[in-house]
């Protein structure tokens, strides 16, 4: 028997979540709502509409509230789980354009505001933030899709089972595309709508949510592929440092002289590029170090 869930992060929406919750059930067999600490009747109301509700005592942020829903379809034993927004930003009837992906054998349906032309109704200075996160995503070791901050996804099974979230803030969205990545998951994206027409919706500012996703994007390229953004780069700085030196020396053993503009060069190469290599061992060697311990359970 195949269980198919609907979760949704709530923090503070008693005004909107019934209508969301009412919506979810004609597609799916159970709704989860994981309530982030909120201070109305969220978790009462969702608890009387029938969902399975996961309270958090203070609020812990929308990646603490995602990592719940994982945490809770593997519980459940879903084999399919939808994440949708609480506040009605998204439009439950759109479900089963999410799910209908898995069965065709896809793991992961990132329903996009911009895919086929979409995105007409995105105002523009959201636009430019969100491709901005969508190529760090990218760079940083992610999926290279068109909505890397979308929060209305499909999960098929063996996605519910290898996401496991670390972060628990706003960036979990791009953690996750970056987990789906390294476990090698299959996916696609279908064309959704999204309302930006309601007022106090639970989406952040995005000049406060934009850098503080770009900041933690930064920091899981240094620590997870500190080889390539590291050493890599060090040892071309290094090659063309040295380069340059065999020149010089070239000239200047055929009566040239050492100008100090391009000798200066010449060292700062070599030494940034070689500082660049060893810190990017160094950290490659204590990922390495701390991924072995965690999983040796010490």
């Amino acid at each position: 028997m195949t269980l198919t869930i609907a979760a949704m992060p709530a923090y503070n929406e008693a005004n909107k979540i019934a209508n969301v919750i009412l919506g979810c059930r004609k597609y799916v067999d159970k709704v989860v709502v994981v309530d982030d600490g909120s201070c109305d009747n969220t978790a009462e109301l969702a608890e009387s509409l029938g969902a399975y509700v996961v309270r958090h005592e203070t609020n812990k942020g929308y990646g603490a509230a995602l990592k719940n829903c994982f945490e809770t379809a593997r519980k459940l034993g879903a084999s399919a789980m939808v994440i949708i927004d609480s506040d009605g930003q998204h439009d439950p009837h759109e479900i089963p354009r999410l799910l209908e992906p898995l069965k065709n054998g896809f793991d992961l349906v990132i329903g996009s505001r911009f895919v086929n032309g979409n995105g007409k109704n995105v105002p523009a200075y959201r636009k430019v933030g969100m491709r901005v996160l969508d190529m760090a995503t990218s760079f940083a070791g992610g999926l290279n899709v068109t909505d890397s901050q979308s929060g209305f996804r499909a999960y098929g099974k063996k996605a519910i089972e290898k996401i496991n979230l670390s972060d628990s803030d706003m960036s979990a969205g791009s953690e996750i595309l970056i987990q789906a990545k390294d476990h090698k998951l299959k996916y696609t994206e279908v064309e959704i709508r999204c309302r930006y027409d309601l007022e106090n919706t639970s989406s952040q500012n995005p000049f406060v949510h934009g850098p503080k996703v770009l900041l933690r994007l930064l920091k899981d390229m240094e620590y997870k592929r500190p080889l390539y953004y590291f050493t890599a780069p060090g040892m071309l700085m290094s090659a063309i440092g040295l380069s340059l030196g065999l020149k010089l020396l070239h000239d200047f053993y055929y009566g040239g002289s050492l100008s100090f503009g391009p000798t200066f060069l010449m060292a700062l190469l070599i030494i940034v590029g070689m500082f660049m290599v060893f810190t990017g061992i160094i950290l490659h060697a204590m990922a390495r170090m701390i991924k072995e311990i965690k999983l040796g359970g010490i």
